[in-house]
């Protein structure tokens, strides 16, 4: 039986993912601000959306980039390095983070429906510009051209959705002692030099592995 991804691949792609999830974002203040506000047993519908937004901006991302890998390859091998190089920027960028979060001021009542906790995941995903950006920008270098494309992009998925799920079940269960640790400019600013430093070994693993 082939296997589907390399362990090496693995090993680089889920601690990335990991650290650029888990730091302060949209998705993760919005979960935040209704963990506090709603509880976390409700903002779990909130999650469903905001997890079907992710699947949707993440599978849309690999299929473009899938189409350029098998009618353009020449032009996906200069796209892999493009994609590196916007890495390597976001992480020199975190690296240079002042460590400032702009916590949201979200007001949720507690008589909003599921319906439309539901629907407000779904939209701050996928309405986030950056979250279309940094997908197309990550995805290309774990893809493997010689590999079918299918298997590969369905373990993406899963752990994209398995490690986001993670943090949010963190950040909306974590409440105030999460609100404060993040409120120190100094543990932020190790959370995003954290990233940042994975993020810029990716574009040289890119570069020369």
């Amino acid at each position: 039986m082939e296997v589907v991804l390399d362990i090496s691949i693995l090993l680089v792609f889920v601690p990335t993912f990991f650290f650029v999830s888990v730091t302060p974002g949209m998705c993760m203040t919005l979960a935040m601000s209704l963990g506090m506000s709603i509880g976390l047993k409700r903002t779990f519908y909130m999650m469903i959306g905001e997890l079907l937004g992710v699947a949707i901006v993440a599978f849309s991302s690999v299929i473009g980039v899938a189409a350029i890998m098998i009618n353009h390859p020449d032009i996906f091998t200069i796209f892999k390095y493009v994609g590196g190089a916007y890495l390597g920027y976001l992480g020199v960028q975190m690296w240079l983070s002042r460590g400032k979060m702009a916590l949201s001021k979200t007001e949720c009542s507690v008589n909003i429906s599921n319906t439309a906790l539901a629907l407000q995941g779904f939209i701050t995903a996928i309405a986030n510009p950056k979250g279309w950006a940094f997908f197309i920008a990550l995805l290309p270098p774990f893809i493997n051209q010689t590999r079918p494309l299918i298997p590969q992009i369905s373990v993406l998925l899963l752990i994209i959705l398995s490690l986001e799920f993670i943090c949010l079940v963190v950040y909306a269960s974590g409440g105030s002692t999460l609100r404060k640790f993040l409120q120190k400019s100094d543990n932020v600013k190790l959370m995003n030099r954290i990233a940042g430093s994975l993020m810029l070994g990716v574009g040289i693993w890119l570069a020369f592995g």
